[in-house]
């Protein structure tokens, strides 16, 4: 733990802000190593060895800091060197035909085919069909960009699907199974029949993982599958679900990114349920970590986009009032990476240059919004320091 002194004397005339700051990466540093290992024993074609590490993972359902199942990062190590392949081809504009678009997944095919009942190598193949689907949709809707990548894009999502019933044969209790499945609700047609099911089991095999609740809500959305009608009854269905888990905090769940991307969901959301939920979610997790996550999101994402409707904003409001007591009862020591990521909305798919620079944008947008709760106390000369036991206040 590295501690920081933060001068505000250009916000104020006198006071001084004191809080520690997690080690460099500290948050990620978990993924980028099981990232990692799946892409080493990929490369080394150890595949059976990756199969018994991510079912293991999988069945006691690991995940990293973030909340990542360590499941899904060795996946994706295992397959990013196919699928960051294709992106960098498609992108600069290679031949449809190019041998490089087809030779990575193909040789994942042949690993499949040497590992017929295996149902994570499965996983592994069927994800990179998904990877490699939306990497030919791109960021373009259907009609506005070339033909074929519309077919190529629908016939990866096809042999993804095509993949996952002998893979949930082989492990029906698999939270990573019923992940895939959910993912492959983009690729198929009146999804929106079948959205809340796929989600609900999801849930139910792995209801510690906030990711899934968050998840569903945003795919709850009209501009996916949902309604807003939709999205409350599954959000006030999942809180009774997994109320012996987060209490009032599954509600919470499945609204959080989605009243941070839709104004009208935000404008009918339960604001005291929801803020209900943001403190039994504290009582069950008052990591630092988390702390972090719920304080940033308060006092970061949710304020972005206002001013665009009223009933939304008043409840936007109510909500990011939260980030006071988030701060001041609990935080004890910054985690600039995920204040980082608050700025972008959580947004998994933004692309980071320089990891450094990203740390340091956050570490200063959580100095500054931190400061602005304290202005009173800043401006009256005080110092303010975060300490394991709690705020102290002193005068310089």
């Amino acid at each position: 733990m590295a501690q920081t002194s933060v001068e505000v004397q250009p916000l104020y005339d006198t006071g001084q802000l004191n809080i520690p700051v997690a080690e460099p990466g500290s948050d990620e540093k978990v993924g980028h190593q099981m990232i990692a290992r799946g892409r080493h024993l990929a490369r080394q074609d150890l595949w059976t060895q990756l199969s018994q590490e991510m079912l293991a993972a999988d069945q006691t359902r690991k995940t990293a800091p973030c909340g990542q199942p360590i499941a899904e990062l060795l996946a994706y190590g295992a397959r990013s060197d196919v699928v960051l392949a294709v992106e960098h081809a498609l992108s600069e504009g290679v031949a449809f035909d190019d041998y490089d678009l087809l030779c990575g997944i193909s040789e994942l095919e042949t690993e499949l085919q040497d590992h017929p009942d295996d149902p994570m190598i499965g996983l592994v193949v069927a994800l990179a069909h998904i990877d490699l689907a939306w990497a030919w949709r791109g960021t373009t809707r259907e009609g506005t960009s070339h033909p074929q990548h519309w077919s190529r894009c629908a016939a990866h999502f096809d042999r993804a699907a095509a993949l996952l019933p002998k893979c949930r044969a082989a492990a029906p209790d698999s939270p990573l199974v019923a992940a895939v499945e959910c993912a492959l609700l983009a690729g198929q047609s009146r999804a929106q029949t079948r959205v809340a099911d796929k989600y609900e089991r999801l849930i139910g095999l792995d209801p510690h993982n906030h990711r899934h609740m968050r998840a569903m809500g945003s795919h709850l959305l009209p501009r996916w599958f949902g309604s807003y009608a939709e999205l409350e009854l599954q959000a006030l269905r999942t809180a009774a679900r997994t109320h012996d888990v987060w209490g009032a905090g599954g509600y919470t769940w499945v609204q959080f990114d989605a009243i941070a991307l839709d104004d009208e969901a935000c404008a009918r959301v339960d604001v005291d349920y929801f803020i209900e939920g943001l403190h039994d979610i504290v009582k069950r997790r008052p990591d630092q970590q988390m702390i972090n996550l719920l304080a940033a999101y308060c006092a970061i994402t949710l304020q972005q986009g206002a001013g665009q409707n009223e009933q939304a904003d008043q409840a936007r409001a109510q909500i990011c009032a939260a980030a006071d007591w988030l701060i001041r009862d609990h935080l004890t020591e910054l985690h600039p990476l995920i204040w980082a990521h608050a700025a972008d909305g959580f947004n998994n798919s933004v692309r980071i240059p320089s990891a450094e620079r990203f740390a340091a944008r956050g570490h200063r947008d959580a100095l500054r919004a931190i400061a602005d709760l304290f202005r009173d106390e800043l401006h009256s000369g005080k110092s303010v320091t975060f300490t394991p036991s709690g705020l102290q206040f002193s005068r310089n």
